[in-house]
């Protein structure tokens, strides 16, 4: 594949992505899986899948696909297992160990059924050891009642007899006794049912019961105080136990039916107590029995376990492994002897000897008759985006990747973002108090970094842990603008020398800089403290941050359509280079780079000129002479020099680059410019995203007014994007003016109650508030706010972000993926 380009910029690593190329091997059939596994170990080769309009069901490789797709079944089934056993996989240290995938399914498969039919037989049991602990509630809670209603039914038997006794004699007797005495074959005999029902259901059951048989029954329920395990669904439930008592087979059937429906476990009972004393004694003694088998089975259940445990991780790997490689040997297309797999994919240039010892090492290592057949292939498709990063600049890189990745060899802002991320955030955070905090927290992360990426940490906590050298940097920043501010927790220290400025009387200590005079030579680096407390909202310190804003911004902005022209260099596009990064250059620093270098101009002069005036008359009243707002001389004639060209860098860009890019279009399809195909901006659209028969239409008024929108974007984006900048001075104002709140109207307060208890809440409150809304609130806003400015700000000012990342086949990252 021929380069694009040449270059302009420095020669970085993260500057532009790495050469790429698009590659064919062609594989014999025995060494094909060989040869993938050992391109998945090296990791530098991202495969097209050259059989797209085929099914996966009529793939090749479908079969062994389904069949490790089996295996990771019964592995997953294992590792919930061990999780509800409390058994944790052994950690696989060592490399991948030789092992051969027919004995891992061979042996997954005699293991899953032992561990089956152990898993059947202890839910046989346990059932049944729940089945009998209800009947044992059941047993105890029924006969209290019956024995109960024994003792109440004997005792009223002898009042009457006793009462009959004492009638008989009396005076007052009747003369003819009523016969109370009840023929037996008008007797009714009462049935009844016991059993449980969920505590939650018993009201419900107990009405519904009543409804269906018309109230011509007799219901008693005892509470049970500890749950009991259901045998049905093995969870625990608050449970009644409930005795029937009903008339007739048709009551019967009915109550028997709402049992059924409401989940009630009915079980036999006796009246005669000898009995009930029996059936008891035989339900502790299966009990007994019953839990000492279930605990063998759990014993033996959990030897097992361990026993796939110390295996589970290598066989993991390797059923991951193995599906891995047959995916992708599915993307490999076979040849027409079907003797041979073709594959193609995208590698970087420095990887060609690195792959073409891989496809040697699996040919010796297969045994195979022939070699792998490696060739570069010439190609007018987009390259992915590869930017070989490491553990500090990945954090960086995906901070840019979240907004787009970039296309192929398009100048990355990754570069440049490492230190400007960071410092803007500090801008807005400046505090050398909460920038210490910042580093101590980040220190443990970096300082533990090898235990923490090895264990699983929370989505917050990964997240922090991602982006612990982003979060380092921002601190170190943090603590350098701290200083700038001088400000330790919103309190100002004469760190490098004394004060340079005194009262003149007291009158001045706290209202106003009138009465303060120097008397010693400049403070040495930073504000000087005299400048904060009551004085923080007076005008210097406010200017200080707000024209330092629009210094930064434009510095910035100046930054992105720099590295524009780069761009256009590398692409060696001179229609962009002419007709975009010049008057882009020209408008934005014929206003704001002029706005700039007059607050520059006013730092280094002291001069008492109002930069709003010189800005707004400059356009309203360009002739009006400028008076005491004059910097310095022949002002007036390079203003209106720099009004001219910004006016003129408005139709430079809109009109010359769309009948430019006609004329070309033009000539090269008559066959009189084949020699400038690669100078346009068309020519690198064919070359990218075009095919082979790159004709495309060409859209004049298509064009125009793409250029028009363009053109518009960035006249009012380079006064918006100015404008916005100024959340650096707003954050830093409202950051500062928080940490004094938090130290005057929390800390200083409770310090003057002269009470040790309302002293020790003050100091907790202002903790709390300093970490949680300082430290945390405040640095995510400032952390957004810093990204807002990256993203649209400067990298719209160069960054198309229209490109796809490099994803190579790796068995790198299989260990830490969920099936």
């Amino acid at each position: 594949m021929a380069e694009i380009g040449g270059g302009c910029c420095p020669p970085m690593d993260l500057m532009r992505s790495e050469p790429m190329q698009l590659v064919q091997v062609i594989v014999p059939m025995e060494s094909a899986h060989l040869t993938v596994s050992y391109l998945g170990d090296l990791g530098l080769v991202q495969f097209k899948d050259l059989n797209s309009d085929k099914s996966p069901f009529q793939r090749t490789y479908a079969a062994q696909i389904k069949r490790c797709g089996e295996m990771a079944r019964k592995l997953r089934f294992f590792k919930d297992q061990m999780s509800k056993a409390g058994v944790s996989p052994k950690e696989f240290l060592g490399k991948d160990v030789d092992i051969d995938l027919d004995d891992v399914e061979v042996k997954l498969g005699e293991l899953e059924a032992e561990l089956s039919e152990i898993n059947a037989n202890n839910d046989k049991l346990q059932r049944s050891y729940n089945e009998l602990m209800e009947y044992k509630l059941v047993l105890e809670k029924a006969g209290e009642f019956f024995a109960s209603a024994h003792r109440s039914a004997t005792t009223q038997q002898s009042e009457i007899e006793s009462q009959q006794q004492v009638g008989e004699d009396a005076l007052e007797a009747p003369l003819l006794q009523e016969e109370k005495s009840v023929d037996p074959t008008k007797q009714v005999k009462l049935g009844f049912l016991t059993g449980l029902v969920p505590r939650e259901k018993s009201m419900v059951f107990e009405r519904i019961l009543f409804r269906a048989t018309r109230g011509n029954i007799f219901i008693r329920q005892s509470v049970i105080e500890e749950s009991v395990v259901d045998p049905s669904s093995g969870e625990k439930a608050e449970k009644n136990v409930f005795v029937v008592f009903y008339s007739g087979e048709r009551a019967k059937s009915k109550i028997l039916k709402i049992c059924e429906a409401f989940g009630a476990n009915r079980y036999p009972f006796s009246e005669e107590l000898s009995k009930q004393a029996q059936m008891m004694t035989e339900v502790t003694g299966r009990l007994a029995e019953l839990k000492t088998t279930i605990s063998a089975g759990l014993d033996h259940r959990k030897i097992l376990l361990e026993t796939i445990g110390d295996k589970f991780e290598q066989w993991n790997l390797k059923v991951r492994k193995e599906k891995a490689i047959y995916h992708t040997l599915n993307m490999l297309s076979l040849d027409v002897t079907k003797k041979c797999l073709v594959g193609e994919g995208w590698s970087p240039v420095f990887a060609t000897p690195e792959i073409q010892k891989a496809l040697e090492r699996a040919a010796v290592d297969s045994n195979s008759q022939v070699g792998s057949i490696f060739q570069v292939l010439r190609t007018k498709e987009m390259p992915p985006t590869f930017f070989r990063t490491n553990k500090f600049t990945t954090a960086f890189q995906e901070i840019v990747d979240a907004y787009g990745v970039a296309i192929y060899q398009e100048a990355n802002p990754t570069v440049f973002t490492i230190v400007t991320f960071p410092f803007l955030f500090a801008v807005m955070f400046g505090d050398w108090g909460h920038g210490i905090c910042l580093l101590i927290a980040t220190m443990y992360l970096v300082l533990k970094e090898k235990k923490l990426s090895s264990q699983k940490l929370g989505d917050i906590m990964e997240m922090a842990f991602g982006g612990r050298y982003v979060i380092l940097m921002m601190s170190l920043f943090s603590i350098y603008t701290g200083l700038i501010y001088n400000e330790f927790f919103s309190i100002p220290f004469p760190l490098f020398a004394p004060s340079a400025y005194e009262c003149r009387d007291a009158s001045c200590s706290e209202a106003t800089t009138i009465g303060l005079i120097k008397t010693r030579d400049t403070y040495p680096f930073g504000v000087d403290p005299v400048w904060h407390g009551t004085r923080s909202e007076l005008p210097f310190l406010n200017s200080l941050k707000m024209k330092m804003s629009i210094l930064l911004g434009v510095a910035q902005m100046n930054l992105g359509i720099i590295m524009s022209f780069c761009n256009a260099k590398f692409f060696k596009s001179a229609v962009n280079i002419w007709f975009q990064f010049v008057p882009q250059m020209i408008f934005l620093n014929c206003l704001f780079g002029y706005l700039s270098a007059l607050i520059i101009i006013k730092w280094c002069t002291g001069s008492q000129a109002d930069l709003y005036h010189v800005m707004i008359y400059m356009f309203l009243s360009p002739m009006e002479d400028l008076g005491e707002n004059q910097l310095f001389p022949h002002q007036k004639t390079v203003q209106l020099t720099f009004l001219f060209l910004a006016l003129i860098s408005v139709p430079w860009m809109l009109l010359p680059k769309p009948f430019i890019l006609k004329k070309q279009h033009e000539a090269r399809h008559q066959g009189q410019s084949y020699a400038q195909l690669e100078e346009t901006d068309e020519s690198l659209q064919v070359e990218t995203n075009g095919g082979p028969h790159g004709h495309e239409e060409f859209e004049f008024s298509e064009i125009f007014v793409h250029q028009l929108i363009h053109t518009i974007e960035f006249v009012l984006g380079a006064v918006s994007n100015t404008a916005s900048y100024l959340r650096l001075w707003a954050l830093s104002l409202a950051h500062s003016e928080l940490s004094s709140v938090f130290y005057e109207k929390v800390l200083l307060m409770a310090w003057g109650f002269n009470n040790f208890l309302i002293l020790i809440v003050g100091i907790l409150v202002f903790i709390f508030a300093t970490v949680g809304v300082l430290l945390v609130m405040e640095t995510l806003s400032a952390f957004l706010h810093a990204l807002r400015l990256h993203w649209v700000e400067y990298q719209n000012k160069f960054y198309e972000g229209d490109g796809y990342k490099f994803a190579p086949f790796t068995f790198t990252l299989l260990g830490n993926e969920d099936e």
